[in-house]
């Protein structure tokens, strides 16, 4: 018979701890996570009645509360950000005599992440796809991404919203069609000859979805029914800032920008996440700052914009063309555009470049 070998004593107290951690932390779930959940007699969701009576609809409702009341992470992050992110969405909903609950169509779509980016290729709080992005008026393009811009996407949301709804003359058709498209709602309202959404087949995830939206209205208003309890002073606030609107004639380096600032690269870029790349560019933008820095960057835009425009007088097209003994490094001296900006922007993956070549110096 094999000898037994001893577990390490660091080992066996390592192992001790983690099985005694998991074991409060799944005592404190199902001491937080009641048997059942709570479901009202009646109710109902962009100003429209679930016909809780049906017991297939009932199901439907209790399967999606059950699937995401069970996620408490998922949920204490749906309160905290709520707090940040819905007091926007409710004031832009009540200047358009929107129903309130569609802010809840942003939870069920992303989380409130704003940054959330599906499989599919449906980015930002409202989980645009890139050509229904655009049909809505988001810029989408090599330095940009409004998808990504809070108020930006929930403007153009908010308006394809109310399109739907002008079609379908219904709220909860207008958000299926969201999920599914315009067009294959309409094909299914063909075919069944049927325009109450709980009564059509529809795909299973647009089926799902007014559904998921119902439970998390429920959840967001009565908390504590689920066993949420997260005090007023730990809920996420908007983040203050100055806006400030800019137009430019040339890209601009965000590097630039800030280091001629007291603001980190970062914070402008978080600020502004529609900017994707390393540039900001040619265009008119409304900008974010730190509270009491808009002026500022105001200036600072203008001025480098000047700058750069002065350099850039010499190189028509924004191109410069390489002589006889330029390297990548002369050349970043010459034209201020750092030698990776030139890699990068010209596709060079080392150092050669050939006399006669054009060489881009900015997007």
């Amino acid at each position: 018979m094999p000898e037994k070998k001893a577990i390490p004593k660091g080992k066996s107290m390592r192992l001790f701890f983690l099985l005694l951690f998991s074991a409060v932390i799944l005592c404190a779930n199902l001491q937080a996570a009641p048997d059942d959940f709570f479901i009202p007699k009646t109710m109902t969701v962009l100003e429209e009645r679930i016909p809780l009576e049906n017991r297939a609809v009932y199901e439907m409702l209790e399967r999606e509360i059950i699937i995401s009341a069970c996620d408490r992470a998922q949920v204490l992050m749906w309160i905290k950000r709520s707090g940040r992110y819905f007091p926007h969405i409710e004031q832009a909903l009540q200047k358009r005599s929107m129903p309130d609950d569609l802010k809840y169509l942003a939870v069920a779509e992303s989380a409130l992440i704003t940054h959330s980016l599906s499989t599919a290729g449906a980015r930002g709080p409202w989980q645009f796809m890139k050509h229904t992005a655009r049909q809505s008026g988001l810029r989408k393009n090599r330095l940009t991404d409004e998808r990504l811009n809070f108020e930006q996407s929930t403007e153009a949301a908010l308006n394809y919203l109310s399109r739907l709804h002008r079609r379908f003359n219904s709220w909860t058709l207008a958000a299926a069609a969201y999920n599914c498209g315009a067009n294959r709602l309409y094909q299914s309202i063909q075919e069944q000859k049927v325009t109450d959404y709980f009564r059509l087949n529809l795909p299973l995830e647009t089926e799902r979805y007014i559904y998921r939206i119902a439970a998390v209205k429920l959840i967001l208003e009565h908390p504590e029914k689920y066993g949420f309890h997260v005090s007023p002073e730990r809920v996420y606030r908007p983040i203050p800032c100055d806006t400030v609107t800019v137009t430019i004639k040339t890209p601009l380096r965000i590097s630039d920008i800030t280091g001629n600032m007291a603001m980190d690269y970062k914070t402008l870029k978080e600020l502004n996440p529609q900017f994707t790349g390393d540039y900001l560019p040619a265009g008119k933008h409304r900008l974010k700052a730190p509270p009491g820095s808009g002026r500022e960057l105001r200036q600072t835009i203008t001025a480098q914009a000047k700058s750069v425009l002065n350099r850039f007088k010499k190189y028509p097209g924004n191109m410069y063309t390489v002589q006889y003994g330029d390297t990548l490094g002369h050349i970043s001296e010459r034209t201020g555009v750092p030698v990776r900006t030139l890699r990068r922007l010209n596709g060079i993956k080392g150092s050669l470049i050939l006399a006669g070549q054009k060489l881009r110096l900015s997007p």
